[in-house]
């Protein structure tokens, strides 16, 4: 590949004790929490919004929030599901606690969080690049409309999703077993819906612990007349109410792609978008629910369910998730399904945990990379684990987690590895995190 040289000077916008990437639910979570604990924060994100896959991606319902009757992830992310709700964009549903949401009050709410925090936000910037010596960032570069710039931090939080900051510094990924992928899906939104038909009241509201929330009855016509019909892979179909009369996400469209990757990515969502119309044809033709609906709002970007992952000072297992193994430094829980979509076809690989299970804080960080902390999907985990943590509620608690952790590290001029962890999980009981369960045998 022919190579040109490129250098440029960059102006410093900023200094800070934190800073994060990437405002979806990890990061803003992560900002609020590193500002509220006395952390001067910045919070990096490419669009002109926060909410990531859940406004980007509108990918609904934010799950999973409680399990056995209990809290699981709480604090912050708990509190930004109930001042949502407040504001009529968010529907708390028992007994699981997820969230259906409206995207736009969605972003509302989160923007107003972070500002109130105190948080320097910088919208419209993309992450470009990062300085680093002796395995520590001293600044990364953001492209926006004011041109490159840089942003000094003492800690640094990738919450990009696909570990792009990690990447950039050097840490290691996770090897292979990652290979092949999961596979990107992009949501839609359909109006003009009969939402009160029994199958699909059932459908659209996701409150039944132990249960694939999928339209079992339009999936099974959909893979009777697959061919007839032209149906290309789908998944599910899932789908969830905005809270709006006549309206509902739809999640059914896939295809494999390495979101990593611009080329693969780029194809896909020209594949993605082109299966949108498709599949909302075949519903407005073929179930009477769907008669008079349109496509009203199609997702910003697919939703990605995997990518990069970091290789940190421990890999979450699949044994010790299943099993819901206490660490000595958990500072965070999961407790959604492990939920393995295959890269092609239509099926899906869903195991429900017996207990919720358990994030330790040396799954956010790597060896030798002194202010580098990582949140949400891109932590260290194995494929089987990954595919639970993956959702949003979990990547809110490990936001959580994140955001405190590199305040304590800031203010005591110490390596991510050597802050006090008795203090960082006393602070996160201090916001209301959920870090044990009566039913835990480890601890």
């Amino acid at each position: 590949m022919k190579h040109i040289d490129f250098c440029t000077q960059a102006p410093v916008a900023g200094s800070y004790d934190v800073v994060v990437c990437g405002g979806g639910p990890a990061g803003f979570i992560a900002a609020i929490a590193a500002s509220r604990s006395g952390a001067r924060t910045a919070l990096v994100e490419q669009y002109g919004f926060l909410g990531g896959m859940a406004t980007a991606g509108i990918v609904a319902p934010l799950s999973v929030f409680t399990y056995n009757g209990e809290k699981v992830i709480g604090g912050i992310p708990w509190e930004f599901c109930e001042r949502l709700q407040e504001m009529g964009g968010g529907l708390i549903e028992k007994p699981l606690g997820n969230v259906a949401f409206e995207p736009e009050l969605y972003k509302l709410c989160c923007q107003r969080m972070v500002l109130e925090a105190g948080v320097d936000l910088y919208m419209h910037s993309y992450l470009s690049g990062c300085t680093c010596s002796n395995g520590r960032i001293e600044a990364v570069f953001i492209d926006n409309k004011n041109g490159t710039e840089a942003l000094e931090g003492k800690v640094f939080i990738d919450c990009t999703g696909d570990a792009d900051l990690a990447w950039m510094a050097g840490v290691p990924m996770q090897p292979g077993e990652g290979k092949p992928l999961q596979p990107l899906s992009t949501y839609f939104v359909l109006s003009g819906v009969d939402t009160s038909t029994p199958r699909l009241q059932t459908a659209m509201h996701h409150n039944r612990q132990g249960v694939n929330c999928h339209c079992e009855e339009i999936r099974a016509e959909l893979l009777a007349h697959q061919e007839e019909w032209g149906i290309p892979e789908f998944g599910g179909p899932w789908f969830c109410t905005t809270l709006q009369p006549g309206v509902v996400t739809v999640n059914m469209t896939r295809t494999a792609a390495d979101a990593t990757d611009n080329r693969d990515y780029s194809r896909a969502e020209c594949e993605l978008r082109e299966q949108v119309f498709k599949m909302a044809r075949v519903l407005k033709e073929h179930f009477p629910e769907f008669r008079n609906s349109y496509v009203s709002a199609v997702a910003v970007q697919a939703g990605i369910r995997e990518t990069r992952r970091i290789l940190g000072a421990h890999t979450i297992s699949a044994d010790e998730y299943v099993n819901a193994f206490k660490y000595p430094d958990s500072v965070s829980r999961g407790a959604h399904p492990i939920d393995i979509h295959v890269a092609h076809g239509a099926s899906q690989n869903v195991t429900f945990l017996r207990t919720p299970a358990y994030v330790p804080y040396r799954a956010l960080y790597a060896p030798g990379f002194g202010n580098l902390l990582a949140a949400g999907r891109c932590i260290s985990a194995d494929k089987t684990a990954f595919a639970s943590l993956r959702v949003q509620a979990s990547c809110m608690g490990t936001g959580q987690a994140a955001g405190v952790a590199a305040a304590l590290a800031s203010a005591s001029g110490v390596p991510v590895d050597a802050v006090d962890v008795p203090a960082l999980v006393a602070r996160l009981l201090e916001l209301g995190a959920v870090l044990d369960s009566p039913e835990n045998v480890n601890a």
